[in-house]
């Protein structure tokens, strides 16, 4: 790793493990919930820092993918058909339409590091199956890509919503978390993931899975102690 990423990495630990520190077991929870804005800023620009490059595909993808999270996420919080009944609270900060625009930015960081860790082990395949002789059809790489990283995603989303309704991020009126939510969340992502890979989005950035493993983490630790 690049000494760039290193210290990205050590930035988003020590963020990511003062906050769990905080949140869990000190008494100064609420402000440390509050510092949720500036840690997503953050992890957003060390993301950005180490990409190996910006170039249109990526900034393409970026858009595409914070649009999406915030057009789905207002027909969500408005007409509760893809997600449920649900609102957001006031910690994310700034909202459009009573989603906060942050949520976007959530979106683009989850599904794009899903993406990162989904490609980085399917090159690590193609290798070892060439050395095999093995052949797999172009599409049907696409294809397994793309629910991979749809489920991956909606994993993610799985630990992180009884955590996320715990930290006052959203919350639900019927107390409950429907079933479609995850389904809407893995058809979602596996659009985003299309888009990804069809696109050819340079997919060269190892915070990215470093970052990936560290919020997984830290949300199950929560979603353990609190």
């Amino acid at each position: 790793m690049k000494v760039k990423t290193y210290i990205a990495v050590s930035l988003t630990l020590l963020f990511h493990l003062c906050g769990f520190i905080g949140i869990a077991f000190s008494s100064y929870k609420n402000w440390f919930i509050q510092l949720t804005p500036l840690n997503l800023c953050l992890v957003f620009v060390l993301l950005l820092i180490n990409q190996q490059k910006i170039n249109f595909s990526f900034i393409f993808f970026l858009i595409i993918a914070f649009a999406t999270g915030m057009v789905t996420e207002i027909i969500g919080v408005h007409t509760h058909y893809l997600f449920g009944n649900y609102n957001y609270g006031n910690v994310l900060g700034i909202k459009l339409a009573q989603v906060p625009l942050l949520i976007g930015v959530n979106w683009f960081i989850i599904i794009y590091c899903n993406c990162v860790a989904m490609n980085m082990l399917y090159v690590w395949m193609a290798k070892k199956l060439s050395q095999k002789d093995v052949a797999v059809p172009a599409k049907t790489k696409r294809l397994y890509f793309v629910i991979d990283v749809a489920l991956l995603a909606t994993v993610f989303d799985f630990i992180i919503e009884p955590v996320a309704v715990k930290l006052g991020f959203w919350y639900w009126h019927e107390h409950k978390i429907p079933l479609y939510n995850y389904a809407s969340w893995f058809l979602i992502s596996a659009l985003l993931a299309y888009v990804f890979k069809r696109f050819n989005t340079i997919a060269r950035n190892y915070f990215a899975i470093h970052l990936l493993i560290i919020q997984l983490l830290f949300f199950l630790a929560l979603r353990i102690y609190l």
